[in-house]
Order: structure tokens, then C-alpha cells, then sequence
């Protein structure tokens, strides 16, 4: 299934960005009975219900005001920054500096139900620009009941930001490059990992122990709060489902309607996260390529096993002999890998096949047209999933060089062609200046009204299990499921996935147990 034409917008120019940043430097880390809510009116002024229970150390953050203006390059979208403490426990311990954007509603009176926060995953990218990029997506009714709202994480984007110093940080992509011999340089790895770890607690010390998702659930309430809303209602997608989850653990007498898309299992180590993440690859690769397969074009073969061979032969000369598709662009096996990981999300299935045939005949000319697209590339989108990953156990591992290679059997043998690839997130944080402050654990956030998990049965990225065990751990989880390929629901193009969510986001009602959609 192909996505709509504003998921493919969206996804290609993640897979431009990732492309820009992975090959200058190496590798992408990268019931029957509908329940109805009954909610008290949700829009409310500041100060009211919307600040109710709030510490009265905190009273000076719930109770400042917003100053909206048009941003500069998006004038149907405002502006602004508000003010968080660095530390919720020690609000004396100074300020961080939080950026925010809105689409106001466009219903007036009684359509209107408040504010509805986005967040696109991640972790480590801005919020901003995702809104900016999916606003269109969400439905007309959606659009007249809710200002849209987005808050680029602490340390992200137009946030007070994590700065790791950019030469390092350049080189951060590198860390996953394999030998010759087919094997992952764990060594190099474990040395590049403590190089960048050494140059965060330099630059960004005070911080990083600050830019969890605990505090970035937190930063969510005091957004809330800001726009006048009693309750959270919340869209979340990959990574956003875990900060969803985590809000409704803090605050579940403040959830209103959320919808966790993607989702990630709370109770999953930073083992399984990879070890998952790579089967997950594996599943939606076989899926292309057996779709591939019934088609004329198809660069890789007639059969998924013809496929697989084919992407190993690519991955290896690539690994041997790059391409150059433009100065100071080198373009390896392991950028192969990551491309095809990104395109699998999509899923860009069609541009997919075109890439795979032209790197085939090592034509760079598909290459030169995603640099010329987007030459930025997000470098602190890779350091920003290491920071906010190193908090949370489910996120982060702590391998040593010589666990990551124990582990790398385990990892092929569940993806031949991502396995090794995988393999190399085990250290992201063995040498990270800041433990974790979240720990693997099953959420349940009983109180809360009925949250809605969507899950996609070959989500490559956020596995369909994860989902299916977050609905479960939820005292009011129901799980929505999609049939279907690429990563999240929302930007797929299923009729019935968006109906429900909209149903959902309007009236609160939920579907019925067991409910499926293509």
C-alpha cells in the first residue's frame, strides 16, 4: 500500500535529510459498543482548572503568558517561546527556553474543543517543523475543532538546545561503518561513542541530565496549561507515543483524548528496542520485495530470496568501492542500508525501486537529486536521539564493545540483511555522562480516560507487538490495528484509520474491540 501524497512529502524529506547528513559522513545512526468519553469542557483560562494541582514552585511557569505572533517563514502558523525550569524537582535552578507553534481552529462556538498537541517521534527532532509539514493531513473537521499546537522538545530544534560541538557531531554518523569482512567495528564504535559522550559533558553538561522524556512529558502539561486546556489531548507518533505514555503515568487525571501511534512498549529494554527494530526491518523488506517481484521493474529479482542476495551484493561492493554522488559525499553499503531502512518507513516503495536500480548500474543521478533537495540534514537530530534515548532504559543500551559482538549473532539471526546494521546501536550510551532516570517498566496510568493505540501489523520501525502490548498495559487501552506496511498509521492512506481517529478526536467514542483497517 502506498502512502497518501502528503506521508510521501513528509517521508521524503526525512529520507533527503537523512541522506544529506549519511553519506558526508558515513552512516544514519538514525467492546461491540463504542465507549464514549465524557470530559468537562476542555478549553478553559489559564489559571483555573488548567492550572489546578500545579506546585507552588511551578506557579510562576503555569501562570506566564504566551505571546503568539505569525512565525517568520510559515505566516498561517504563529509563533512563540515560553519558559520551563531546567530542573521540575528544583525550579530555582534556572530556565530553559521552549519554542511552540499553532494552527488556530478554524470552527467558532461549540465546534471548537481546545488544543490538540502533536508530536512526531524521534526522539531528537524538532516538533515544529513536523506540524508544519502534516498540518494539511489532519481531516477539515479535526482542523475546526482544534488549534494544532507543537513544542519542539528541550534540546531540539528552536528549544534551548543541546550542543555537543558540530565538528564532533559530524562525525557521529561514522560510528557504524563495516569492515570488509562483514563485521561491525564495534571497537571503532565504543571509541567514536566516548569522543561525542566527552564532547556533550563539555558543551551541554548541565543539560543533558534534563532532556528526558520524563520532563519533556512535563514540558507537555505546562504546555496545556499555557493554552488554556484542562485536559491533554494529544497525538503522538513513534517516539511521541512513548511521551504520550509517559504524561498519562504523570498526570492521568489530565488526559483527554490521545492517540499513540506507532507505539512503543514501555516495558521493553534497550536490547529488544534494536534487536526488534531490525526483525521489523527484516518483515518490511521481505514485504517489498515480494511486491517488487511481481513487477517488470524490479531491480533486485524475482523472489525475496533473489532480493536479499542482491541487497547483500550492493551493501558489500558499496562497502568496497563507494559511490561519490557529489564533493565531499560518500555514499557506502551502510548508507545504502540506511536509505532503504527510511524508504521501508514510508513506505516508498516506487522511489525505492528506482534507487536500488540506479545504484545497481552505480548511476548516482537519483542521489544528486536528493542532495539538491535538501542539503541541510538534521546533525542534531542524531545527537538528540542519543541524548534523550541514554535517560530511558527502554531507549538506550549500555553494551560494551564486547557485549555488542556477543549480541551480533542473535541480531542476524533474526535479519540477515539489518541485523549487523542494528547491531551497532547496543553502545550508544556506554559512555553517555547521564544514567538513566526512566526505567523499563509496564504502564498502566489507571484514572485515564480511554486512550486510543494504533498499530500496523509490518511496522518496521515500532513493531506491531509493541503496540498490541501497550494497549494491553493500559487500564484504558484499545488498540486500533492497520494491515499494512510503513511506519504509523496516521500518514497511510486508509480511509478507515482516519475515520477512526477522527471519530475518536471529535466525540471520544473508540472503536470496537478487535477492529481492523486496510
Amino acid at each position: 500500500m502506498n502512502a497518501d501524497p502528503t506521508s510521501d512529502r513528509i517521508l521524503r524529506r526525512r529520507l533527503r535529510g537523512a541522506l544529506a547528513v549519511l553519506s558526508a559522513c558515513g552512516l544514519l545512526l538514525t467492546s461491540c459498543m463504542a465507549t464514549h468519553l465524557r470530559l468537562s469542557p476542555a478549553h478553559t483560562p489559564a489559571g483555573t482548572e488548567a492550572t489546578a494541582a500545579v506546585p507552588a514552585g511551578l506557579l510562576r511557569y503555569y501562570q506566564q503568558q504566551l505571546d503568539w505572533k505569525p512565525c517568520p517563514d510559515k505566516p498561517a502558523f504563529q509563533c512563540t517561546t515560553l519558559k520551563a525550569p531546567l530542573d521540575y524537582a528544583h525550579p530555582d535552578a534556572g530556565d530553559i527556553t521552549l519554542a511552540a507553534t499553532r494552527k488556530r481552529a478554524t470552527g467558532t462556538g461549540a465546534q471548537r474543543i481546545g488544543s490538540l498537541l502533536y508530536n512526531p517521534g524521534g526522539p531528537g527532532f524538532p516538533a515544529i517543523t513536523g506540524l508544519w509539514a502534516a498540518a494539511d493531513t489532519f481531516s477539515p473537521s479535526v482542523r475546526a475543532a482544534y488549534d494544532l499546537v507543537a513544542v519542539d522538545p528541550r534540546g531540539v530544534g528552536g528549544s534551548t538546545p543541546v550542543d555537543c560541538d558540530t565538528g564532533t557531531a559530524l562525525a557521529l554518523p561514522k560510528a557504524g561503518v563495516i569492515a570488509t569482512a562483514g563485521k561491525p567495528d564495534f571497537g571503532g564504535v565504543d571509541a567514536l561513542n566516548a569522543k561525542i559522550a566527552d564532547a556533550c559533558r563539555l558543551h551541554s553538561g548541565r543539560l543533558l541530565p534534563h532532556v528526558g522524556t520524563l520532563e519533556a512529558a512535563r514540558d507537555l502539561d505546562l504546555m496545556r496549561a499555557l493554552a488554556g486546556d484542562e485536559r491533554l489531548h494529544f497525538l503522538g507518533l513513534s517516539y511521541g507515543t512513548y511521551l504520550g505514555a509517559t504524561y498519562a503515568e504523570l498526570f492521568p487525571s489530565r488526559v483527554g483524548r490521545m492517540v499513540l501511534d506507532g507505539a512503543v512498549d514501555p516495558a521493553i529494554n534497550g536490547y529488544h528496542r534494536f534487536l526488534d527494530a531490525a526483525h521489523g526491518h527484516q518483515v518490511a523488506w521481505e514485504s517489498f520485495a515480494a511486491d517488487c517481484a511481481a513487477r517488470t521493474d524490479c531491480p533486485v529479482g524475482r523472489s525475496v530470496e533473489k532480493a536479499n542476495r542482491t541487497l547483500d551484493a550492493l551493501v558489500a561492493a558499496l562497502d568496497q568501492n563507494p559511490l561519490q554522488p557529489g564533493k565531499d559525499i560518500t555514499f557506502t553499503g551502510q548508507s545504502l542500508l540506511a536509505v532503504v531502512a527510511i524508504a521501508l518507513r514510508a513506505p516508498a516503495w516506487e522511489d525505492l525501486r528506482v534507487l536500488l536500480s540506479e545504484v545497481t548500474h552505480r548511476d548516482t543521478t537519483g542521489l544528486q537529486k536528493l542532495f539538491a533537495a535538501d542539503q541541510k540534514g538534521s546533525v542534531f537530530g542524531e545527537l538528540g536521539f542519543t541524548a534523550v534515548n541514554c535517560l530511558s532504559a527502554p531507549l538506550g543500551p549500555r553494551f560494551t564493545p564486547a557485549q555488542a559482538e556477543a549480541a551480533l549473532p542473535e541480531f542476524v539471526r533474526v535479519s540477515t540483511q539489518f541485523g549487523a546494521f542494528y547491531s551497532t546501536f547496543l553502545q550508544g550510551c556506554a559512555h553517555w555522562p547521564v544514567g538513566p532516570t526512566q526505567s523499563s517498566h509496564r504502564i498502566t496510568a489507571p484514572g485515564t480516560p480511554p486512550i486510543l493505540v494504533v498499530g500496523t501489523t509490518r511496522d518496521p520501525a515500532t513493531p506491531y507487538a509493541w503496540a498490541q502490548a501497550l494497549a494491553r498495559q493500559l487500564s484504558s487501552g484499545r488498540l486500533l490495528t492497520r494491515n499494512g506496511d510503513g511506519h504509523t498509521a496516521f500518514f497511510q492512506s486508509s480511509t478507515c484509520v482516519h475515520t477512526t481517529i477522527d471519530r475518536y478526536l471529535l466525540s471520544g467514542r473508540l472503536p470496537p474491540v478487535g477492529t481492523v483497517c486496510t
